[in-house]
């Protein structure tokens, strides 16, 4: 049986410590409310596939960050691995060495291994793995987005030059097209992740992201009632690219 690696980051609203935080409650609600990307781990679950969730918020460790902030676009706002700004640019929290390195070492690390670990075992298993990037996008840009553009697409998927194939973008295009939804590609958000152990290493490792936008089943952050249409289509999409190998 054909399997993928379905990582969801970003479904979480848990703060598992609150050290170093300097915002009030609500403020840590309400950008906790702006930056998850909301049923993610519904849309995408598959009982036949492998779902990795994380299991905590991304404004408390962004696991899809690069660890080093040099290597990081995002830290230069303060919203590298760890976030120390909100949205807005108000202070979101004080990250002190020590801080940083438990966080990193018991949150961070602990995700990739797991995500490794997975890969690893669909390697020996199968001789190949697939990754899709499982997120969704706010129809109106966050502040802090690169891209500023509001023509956003209902759907957006990201690739990575040595791990997407190509056949997984023509697929991709095809398919969104056929459904009546427009497609972005690495528009707005590009890139789609690969552990820093197989990173540019392995071909056997291929990834491709799908970011949905959040217009096409959230109401004012609840289900809206294109919900189960738009999950059919997530679906349908993880079916594609799993019988593409």
């Amino acid at each position: 049986m054909k399997q993928v690696v379905l990582h969801i980051p970003h479904a979480s609203t848990v703060i598992p410590l609150s050290d170093g935080y300097v915002v009030n409650q609500y403020k840590l609600n309400n950008e906790v409310l702006k930056l998850t990307d909301w049923y993610t781990d519904d849309i995408f679950s598959s009982k036949t596939d492998i779902s990795i969730v994380t299991p905590f918020s991304r404004v408390f460790c962004d696991v899809e960050r690069f660890v080093d902030d040099a290597s990081e676009v995002m830290s230069k706002s303060g919203m590298g691995v760890l976030y120390e700004r909100c949205d807005d640019d108000i202070v979101l929290r004080n990250i002190t060495p020590k801080l940083r390195d438990h966080i990193i070492d018991n949150y961070y690390w602990s995700h990739h291994d797991l995500l490794s670990k997975t890969i690893s075992q669909q390697l020996k298993l199968r001789g190949s793995c697939i990754i899709i990037d499982c997120h969704s996008f706010p129809e109106i840009p966050l502040l802090k987005a690169l891209d500023q553009r509001l023509d956003r697409p209902d759907f957006n998927i990201g690739t990575d030059a040595y791990h997407t194939p190509f056949k997984y973008v023509e697929a991709s295009v095809s398919y969104f097209e056929s459904h009546g939804y427009t497609l972005g590609i690495d528009y707005p958000y590009s890139g789609s992740i690969v552990p820093m152990s197989y990173y540019k290493k392995d071909k056997r490792v291929n990834s491709i992201m799908l970011e949905v936008n959040r217009r096409l089943y959230l109401d004012k952050n609840l289900k809206s009632s294109n919900y189960e249409k738009t999950k059919e289509v997530v679906q349908g999409f993880i079916e594609l690219i799993k019988n593409l190998n």
